[in-house]
């Protein structure tokens, strides 16, 4: 991250939005140092500095050094919607960056967000879609669970799904979340963690 130096805060994020060319409350900053001089003069405050798109730059930057160290083709493209960055990977081979069962995305997806998270000192959202895998999955998995949803509706004995990562479980939380009597919860631990449908009378 950048430092900046003004007379007091203000100005330098004045200086850290004008470098980075937007607006100073889309900044994330840290006060590094502050000095108040003699008599007020001499006064100086020194941040650190970042906006979203120094984090798909480095993003990016990040992605690009993996693929050129493995020396695989791939064009990565990086956006961020409401604080969550999504990344799309279209690589000469994508079996194997998708992996068994994703298991292979789903550890770049873990590296990258570590990364970002370790790099900016914060908890960063990341979800990396490879050529449409993702989307692909999501609309299998919330099928297959609608068609779970339907019987426990019927039978009203609750079910549990098999394991998946959190994006998937989100995916069906809220795919589910408008059918009448049921419910989902998460339980399990780690790469156990499933979703459990439940029936629930009292949603109607």
């Amino acid at each position: 991250m950048n430092t900046y130096t003004g007379k007091n805060l203000d100005d330098a994020l004045k200086a850290a939005a004008l470098d980075k060319g937007v607006e100073t409350d889309q900044l994330t900053y840290t006060v590094i140092e502050e000095t108040s001089g003699f008599l007020g003069l001499g006064s100086k405050t020194t941040i650190s500095a970042y906006c979203d798109l120094d984090i798909i730059d480095f993003m990016k930057s990040y992605l690009d050094s993996y693929f050129q160290n493995i020396a695989m083709e791939a064009n990565v493209e990086v956006s961020e919607e409401n604080g969550f960055f999504h990344v799309n990977i279209d690589a000469d081979n994508n079996a194997i960056l998708i992996g068994k069962n994703g298991q292979t995305l789903q550890a770049i997806n873990t590296v990258l967000k570590s990364a970002a998270s370790s790099e900016f000192k914060r908890r960063i959202g990341v979800l990396i879609d490879i050529n449409g895998y993702k989307e692909e999955k999501y609309q299998k998995i919330c099928s297959l669970a609608r068609r779970v949803a339907k019987t426990v509706q019927r039978t009203k004995t609750d079910a549990v799904l098999d394991p998946m990562p959190a994006d998937e479980r989100k995916a069906v939380h809220n795919y589910l979340s408008t059918m009448k009597y049921v419910r989902t919860v998460s339980e399990g631990e780690g790469n156990q963690r499933r979703l459990k449908i439940c029936y629930a009378p009292e949603k109607e």
